[in-house]
């Protein structure tokens, strides 16, 4: 579908999803660039890509994703935008800023050009991660190729452009918040007189297996957390400390306040 792609911004989120575009075309011609330049040329070098510039991105590539902060997104849409009106083909823009909707990416580019807003997370950089994503004047067939690109980064969802902000707060914040889960728990276990590394090593593979288990299961969580708590045994009062401490208000207050962030950051 896209023979060219083209990245502007290499940093975190960008290089895991420029890892996953190049499983997902292995055919396609793929452009990195990046403010620091020798952070494009390194990656390229990785994946096996070209480095360029953003210039050159957005007169030639058929797909290009904006990965700059929401903050930058204006001032760099504004620079290329004269290359963008240049243009005679058609090319679509997939922007993962948060907070910035499609419309707004329309009107910084300057033109009424096919958009794709997407909110990857980190994960997608080891093919388990989640990505959702909607259009704004994209053909059914681009955003379809749009999919088939990513797939090999995890979950591809399509969903509708008010649900972004929400799924982001969830699936986007989410990788840090689990990571502070499982750093507590390993923390837990250290106190208990586990080794660090040890303590760190169950409590990941037991959030990947759990996850596992509750989607091919397809069990609701409380279900799985009841099969776990024998009457009068251990797991059952660790869950009453947890809920004592408001670990699942506080879980629900951290995604509305990502949230709440998210929309503020797009006004």
């Amino acid at each position: 579908m896209f023979n060219t792609i083209g990245f502007i911004g290499t940093g975190t989120m960008g290089s895991a999803v420029a890892r996953a575009a190049v499983k997902g075309a292995p055919e396609a011609s793929i452009l990195l660039s990046n403010r620091t330049p020798a952070k494009a040329e390194a990656l390229a070098k990785d994946l096996g890509v070209q480095a360029s510039d953003n210039e050159t991105v957005a007169r030639t590539c058929s797909l290009i994703f904006l990965g700059v902060k929401p903050q930058m997104m204006a001032g760099m849409l504004e620079a290329i935008a004269p290359v963008l009106a240049a243009r005679s083909d058609r090319f679509v823009l997939a922007s993962m800023a948060a907070g910035l909707d499609a419309r707004r990416i329309q009107a910084m580019a300057g033109g009424k050009y096919p958009v794709i807003c997407f909110m990857p997370n980190t994960p997608v950089a080891v093919g388990a991660g989640v990505v959702q994503y909607y259009g704004l004047d994209a053909a059914e067939e681009e955003l379809d190729g749009f999919q088939a690109l990513l797939a090999p980064a995890g979950l591809v969802d399509r969903i509708e452009p008010g649900q972004l902000n929400a799924a982001s707060a969830v699936s986007g914040c989410g990788p840090a918040f689990c990571s502070l889960f499982i750093e507590a728990l390993a923390d837990g276990g250290v106190a208990c007189g586990l080794p660090r590394a040890k303590a760190l090593a169950y409590a990941a593979q037991m959030v990947e297996g759990t996850a596992k288990l509750m989607l091919e299961q397809h069990a609701h969580p409380g279900v799985l957390k009841d099969g776990v708590c024998s009457p009068g045994g251990t797991t059952i009062q660790g869950v009453r400390a947890l809920e004592a401490n408001g670990f699942r208000s506080a879980a629900m207050e951290a995604v509305i306040a990502a949230y709440d962030k998210t929309v503020a950051m797009g006004n």
